[in-house]
């Protein structure tokens, strides 16, 4: 073991290599952030404010947007002065931090959704006993278990990797300080962290995963007995958003976390980042509202009180 120097601070140099494009992604990201900021607190407010909302499904999404919401601004914003700043660059304890915010709400998406894969199994295989097992006991705790085990998988695993030795190198080559970026840098032994980070992902991509295919293996199986065509339309169109939804989250997360070390190519890594921290969020409400008949109407109902209360109030 060398000396090596305290490192205070990080030079993230993600997309770097193309300077002629950092305008253009500072305004296309900022676009895709303010869509972000407005679908999801959209979906937020309408599910608070429409009665008919107020269910384990809609309280979900709810946590869902918000989650949205704080993962994409723990990242984006930082992203957006590296854009058009010379220096760029992140302290040591904002990159920690950073980092134990984005891992953890990612940590916790993964748990949520498959939550929300079991609300939808409930409403779709046993409806006529959906609201005595869907009570709002179980669902508020099984939300808050969702957080508290986003939360803790990501305290262990940046407080692992922030005590050990970095080797004065302090330049990463990603858009954020990402855990994966970061372990290029320590000269430390860091077969543990690799094996809690191996663990981790399969305990949180994985298995929930598993979950949400078991799920939606009834739900399928569900859907083809019932009879009325309508009826058929109605239940698939209920977990449609949440399927595309998955697809879209466990798709860039297993390319980041599970891809072997032979295709670990920087490009890849830094649009699948970007498309992990900004895309899927801003497609999730999107998603949600075109999907779903009860959310368009209650935006509607919304807009239309809105416009109504703006309008007598210019008369």
């Amino acid at each position: 073991m060398g000396n090596y120097s305290a490192v205070t601070e990080f030079f993230l140099v993600g997309l770097s290599q193309y300077p002629e494009l950092q305008f253009c992604l500072f305004v296309l990201c900022l676009i895709m952030y303010m869509i972000i900021l407005l679908g999801n607190s959209l979906l937020i407010i309408i599910s608070i404010l429409d009665s008919r909302l107020q269910t384990p499904m809609y309280f979900f999404l709810g946590n869902l947007s918000f989650l949205d919401i704080c993962y994409t601004s723990s990242s984006i914003l930082s992203m957006l002065v590296m854009f058009v700043s010379e220096r760029k660059s992140i302290s040591f304890i904002g990159c920690a931090l950073q980092m134990v915010v984005s891992l953890g709400l990612g940590s916790t998406e993964c748990v949520l959704l498959a939550v929300m894969a079991y609300d939808r199994y409930v409403a779709i295989c046993n409806p006529l006993r959906y609201p005595l097992i869907m009570n709002r006991v179980l669902y508020v705790h099984m939300a808050a278990w969702s957080w508290i085990t986003g939360t803790l998988n990501s305290l262990v695993q940046t407080a692992l990797i922030m005590v050990l030795t970095f080797c004065g190198n302090n330049v990463i080559d990603h858009l954020t300080c990402e855990i994966l970026a970061l372990l290029k840098l320590i000269c430390s032994d860091i077969t543990i962290n690799v094996l809690i980070m191996t663990v981790a992902s399969i305990v949180l991509l994985m298995i929930p995963l598993l979950l949400i295919f078991i799920s939606y293996v009834f739900i399928l199986s569900s859907i083809l007995r019932i009879n009325s065509a309508q009826g058929r339309k109605k239940a698939f169109s209920t977990c449609s958003a949440h399927l595309t939804v998955v697809i879209l989250f466990y798709g860039s997360a297993l390319f980041m976390y599970m891809k072997p070390k032979s295709k670990d190519t920087k490009a890849s890594d830094e649009i699948i980042g970007l498309s992990y921290g900004v895309v899927t969020p801003m497609l999730n409400p999107i998603i949600y509202s075109l999907r779903n008949k009860e959310v368009k109407e209650a935006m509607k109902k919304v807009l239309s009180r809105h416009l109504h209360q703006w309008k007598s109030e210019r008369t």
